[in-house]
């Protein structure tokens, strides 16, 4: 069990655990995850954390896609954005990097979500470890991490 899952049981809010077994090799987490759970990849987010204007903020976006952190930063009500680093972004979600989930961080920070996961029915984040991804409803991870919607995703 992981905190994302832990919270989700908490506010009881209906998802699916998927596994796949973790290549330690991949390129890409969230990619890995899309290919190996056949899933297509608009609907598999990955979760980045990024620091606005000084602020550690949140992104939501589709594996296949980019973030857009100018975009990112206008959403959060910024003026600029950029790539955490790593460390500081394992340390206040408590989960390690291509395992970081949007759910059950040690700390609770700004999320914004990428406008296309609005037009899904379910989609996939990361469950708090490499090779776990939660299958939820997009409104419901959204009410859980009290998160905006923006197009940031490029």
């Amino acid at each position: 069990m992981t905190p994302a899952v832990v919270a989700l049981q908490r506010a009881k809010i209906p998802f699916a655990v998927r596994e796949y077994d973790h290549d330690p090799a991949a390129q890409s987490y969230g990619m890995e995850a899309a290919e190996k759970l056949g899933l297509d990849p608009a609907a598999v987010f990955k979760t980045l954390v990024a620091s606005v204007d000084g602020k550690l903020t949140v992104a939501i976006v589709p594996v296949a896609r980019s973030l857009d952190l100018k975009a990112l930063a206008a959403a959060a009500g910024g003026k600029r954005a950029a790539m955490a680093d790593i460390g500081e972004a394992e340390r206040a979600t408590g989960y390690v990097a291509g395992g970081i989930s949007p759910l059950g961080q040690r700390k609770r920070l700004p999320t914004v979500i990428d406008e296309s996961a609005t037009g899904l029915e379910r989609m996939y984040v990361s469950g708090g470890r490499r090779g776990l991804d939660i299958e939820l409803a997009p409104a419901d991870l959204r009410a859980l991490t009290q998160a905006k919607v923006a197009p940031i995703a490029r």
